[in-house]
């Protein structure tokens, strides 16, 4: 029988699932017991079978005739040997828990072998703390509804508008050519036998190439980036500044102005006299700030920007929130965003040689964001680097610990997938410069597409080249787009009741503050919400109409404000705002 069993694999298969279906031999067999036994086994048929084509092996063995015991010492000494092997065999794999099937212990086998070396609670806590608003709760939702609007799922609206960040292109802005030009032909170098392109355009892209190890932006290039567009963007800012002097080996090239920022604030993680350190942020602020603060397990220092002189900052708030801070970390640095974000202000003159004497005084390293300077609209307002302020100070203010950040996500190019940025690091000790180069050096370089993006905003075409006139009327057409954008979404917003709005002065958002009636704030409670995340979310739900509540940027405790991109293209932005309009009257009505 056992030897049948062996020669026929389909009775063998019949007989192990057998085991595995009818519960063990030696059981009683009360039904209800068999199911339980059946659920803790749950023995795979193959394991079942292996299991028993062992068993009936060795009752084959036991089964020989005596004749087999007159054999010659050495094929017993060989039989002993093999006994002995399938012994500790079977001892190793009950080690292991692979029991035969007719002793299996009780117990749910799969469980220890699906547990996951990582869960939620052997992982950085710092991670599950941080938050990024502007891809939040309310994003992922406005996800959600996309999908379902593509299966037929009936809505109050037939799309949704995504105004809750800044990607200029997904909001319809044409890419400007010159940039994508110069891309193509050192992406492609075939290209440049082509008569299709501008000979300046060619030259440039040769330029770059050459610039390149093996003249292939398939190279990597050193981790600061390539010392041909460094030494561009230098001059750039020299020009920029009115002739302040800018050397290429203080500028690194990054994959957008977020890495740059994320290395300065890791660089300075460190205790002072037994403190944390603390990062002085605006507020409200992005969120990239507060995110990296958390993730690095530092501490936030906020000061609040003052609304009622269009987000312009205060000494002596400043003042204020470093003497508190210190009770509980060493603050190191002040983060400063001009023009603002979220806030869309633009810091004068006067503001920024107060910050600059605020952290001299008080030994803080400055970080300038300041990636939104090409894009101030209103004529009243003008945009200054901290670096020519500082230059134009004199005196020991030029000794200023300062990194600035600059971007082509965002001013007139909107290339916010390209991934090109820049930091400047002035005045830092040449031995924690060292450092900070040697850290970037363990990230090997930023992308070449986005240092060939970096290339183009620092040497734009200029009068007499073939691609200047085109350039230049993409450009005007780009931000003269959104000046009026700014405009529209400013006076229609201050035409709604409850609403207090800061004129638009530059960057790419509206951060109107809102009163929310006393009711609806009892109807956010009830849904665990925070009151202009509970608008926020009837405004999606409505109109579907995307925007940040405040609460994500940090405001000011018992009010309420929300953040809005002004990069819809014009007649999108006129549906969005009279969609707002509509929303807006209905809110109240309901909730006053």
């Amino acid at each position: 029988m056992s030897r049948q069993l062996l020669r026929n694999p389909s009775t063998l298969q019949r007989a192990a699932t057998a085991v595995v279906t009818s519960g063990l031999p030696h059981l009683e067999h009360s039904s209800g017991r068999i199911c339980q036994l059946q659920q803790q086994c749950k023995l795979p048929s193959s394991v079942a079978i292996r299991r028993w084509k062992s068993l009936l092996h060795n009752n084959n063995s036991a089964q020989k005739p005596a004749t087999a015991a007159t054999a010659t010492t050495a094929s017993t000494t060989a039989t002993t040997a093999t006994a002995t092997r399938r012994c500790s065999q079977a001892e190793a794999l009950n080690a292991r828990g692979s029991h035969s099937p007719f002793n299996a212990p009780v117990r749910n086998m799969s469980t220890a072998s699906n547990e996951k070396v990582l869960s939620m609670g052997n992982i950085n806590a710092n991670y599950k703390a941080m938050e990024y608003a502007v891809r939040g709760p309310i994003v992922i939702r406005a996800g959600e509804i996309e999908k379902e609007l593509l299966k037929g799922v009936q809505k109050p609206f037939d799309r949704v508008i995504r105004a809750n960040i800044g990607d200029c292109h997904a909001m319809g802005q044409k890419p400007l050519t010159y940039l994508r030009q110069l891309m193509a032909l050192t992406m492609e170098p075939r290209l440049l036998n082509s008569p299709e392109y501008p000979d300046d355009i060619k030259k440039r892209a040769c330029d770059l190439l050459a610039a390149c190890s093996g003249g292939s932006m398939g190279s990597y290039t050193d981790s600061a980036g390539l010392e041909f567009v460094r030494r561009q963007v230098a001059a750039f800012l020299e020009k920029r500044d009115n002739g302040v002097p800018a050397d290429y080996q203080n500028i690194y090239l990054t994959g957008g102005a977020s890495p740059g920022i994320k290395s300065i604030l890791a660089l300075l993680n460190c205790p002072v006299g037994g403190l944390p350190p603390g990062i002085m942020v605006p507020i409200p602020q992005y969120p990239l700030y507060s995110a990296t603060i958390t993730e690095l397990g530092m501490c936030r220092v906020d000061y609040f920007l003052d609304e009622a002189r269009c987000w312009g900052l205060d000494r002596k708030e400043l003042q204020r929130a470093y003497e508190e801070s210190k009770k509980k970390c060493s603050p190191r640095v002040l983060v400063v965003i001009n023009p603002g974000n979220p806030t869309g202000q633009v810091l004068t003159r006067e503001n920024i040689v107060e910050i600059i004497k605020f952290a001299y005084e008080n030994k803080l390293v400055i970080l300038a964001d300041e990636v939104y300077q090409a894009n101030v609209y209103d004529k009243n307002s003008k945009f200054y680097s901290f670096k020519q302020v500082m230059n134009e100070m004199g005196g020991p203010h030029r000794q200023q610990e300062l990194v600035s950040f600059l971007s082509v996500s965002k001013g007139y190019l909107g290339e916010c997938g390209a991934r090109g940025g820049y930091m400047e690091v002035l005045n830092l000790c040449p031995e924690v410069k060292a450092v900070l180069t040697k850290s970037i050096t363990a990230q090997l370089c930023s992308t070449t597409a986005g240092q060939v993006a970096i290339s183009a905003l620092v040497n734009p075409p200029t009068p007499g080249e073939p691609s200047y006139e085109l350039f230049e009327k993409e450009k005007s057409e780009v931000l003269n787009a959104l000046k009026e954008r700014a405009e529209l979404v400013y006076k229609t917003l201050s035409s709604f009741e409850g609403y207090t709005v800061n004129p638009v002065q530059g960057a790419m958002y509206v951060f109107p503050k809102i009163e929310i009636p006393p009711k609806a704030v009892e109807a956010a409670k009830a849904k665990n919400m925070l009151p202009d995340v509970f608008y926020a979310f009837e405004l999606l739900e409505t109109t579907g109409i995307c925007i940040v509540p405040g609460s994500g940027f940090g405001q000011l405790p018992g009010t309420y404000h929300f953040r809005s991109t002004i990069l819809p293209q014009t007649n999108v932005l006129k549906e969005m705002m009279e969609k707002f309009r509509v929303f807006h009257a209905e809110f109240m009505k309901k909730y006053k």
